[in-house]
């Protein structure tokens, strides 16, 4: 199919060839065929004797509309599904989906640049590690068996109910993570709340945490680079101590209930050890 006369003024009253088109929307002129191809954009008019494809002006701005789009790289079939949407609600709310979705993957970039600038800095000092001992203590808990892709979920929903049962919890909340969840992808979960008198209501029940001895290290900030951390305590603990077959505990120092401002935030990852630095021959930091 040809595109425009030869020798054709500029327009032809409120209609104007692909080439003009192209120039006024910087949409190219093989873009433009393409998107005729397939329905996204259909010429004003095309002559059935001559195959030229005609614009409208009025056509200009669902074609910037359409280039927007493409910009923010919404499929072909959605950005069709926007522009010959009439209602404007449904419009708004096609295009606010896709913004979410880019918010989401946008968000999820800056976490794994975030990370590789950290795995890339030599000079930064890892994370100091402490061995404490931690006595037995009966917490308010929720358990179950959890796929590693659904954790986030479950824990909101856990937390959001050990917080409705226990009004005055006695310190920070925290997790306790079976090597499963990480090995195989699902595993048992327990997260708590300390409380003087743990309650039993719901999914909440009272649970003693056995004593055990931990290598602690703090994360400072999200959790999108928490496995930065994992992998520098358990560095340290694969040349200072004896690792424990047992799960491994989080403590919530500082989180978004606290705080608004990741950058505050404060978890504490504790790995079950024996600690064999009182040994003579046992490395040193």
């Amino acid at each position: 199919m040809l595109d425009s006369p030869p020798g054709r003024g500029f327009t032809m009253g409120a209609m104007l060839s692909i080439g003009e088109f192209s120039r006024f929307t910087h949409l190219s002129v093989r873009t433009l065929r393409r998107y005729h191809d397939v329905g996204l954009l259909e010429p004003a008019t095309v002559d059935p004797s001559s195959g030229y494809r005609y614009y409208s002006t009025d056509q200009i701005p669902t074609a910037q509309v359409i280039h927007r789009l493409r910009e923010l790289d919404v499929p072909v079939a959605d950005v069709r599904r926007i522009v010959h949407t009439t209602d404007p609600d449904a419009r708004s709310a096609l295009v606010a989906e896709h913004l979410s979705r880019l918010e989401s993957q946008l968000e999820r970039t800056r976490a794994a640049v975030s990370s590789l600038q950290r795995l890339l800095r030599p000079e930064v000092v890892p994370s100091s590690v402490e061995v404490r001992s931690v006595p037995a203590v009966t917490v308010a808990a929720i358990e179950d068996d959890v796929d590693l892709d659904d954790v986030l979920v479950w824990y909101a929903g856990a937390m959001a109910e050990l917080g409705a049962a226990v009004s005055s919890p006695t310190g920070s909340p925290g997790g306790l993570y079976d090597n499963a969840l990480f090995e195989t992808g699902h595993g048992h979960v327990l997260v708590y709340l300390p409380a003087d008198a743990p309650p039993t209501a719901g999914r909440v029940r009272p649970v003693t945490l056995p004593a055990v001895e931990l290598a602690v290290a703090v994360h400072v900030g999200e959790h999108d680079d928490i496995d930065v951390t994992y992998g520098e305590l358990g560095t340290w603990v694969a040349h200072h101590a004896l690792q424990v077959d047992g799960p491994v505990r989080e403590t919530y120092l500082v989180g978004p209930r606290d705080s608004t401002d990741p950058t505050t935030w404060r978890t504490e990852i504790g790995w079950p050890v024996f600690d064999l630095r009182a040994r003579p021959d046992a490395p040193t930091t």
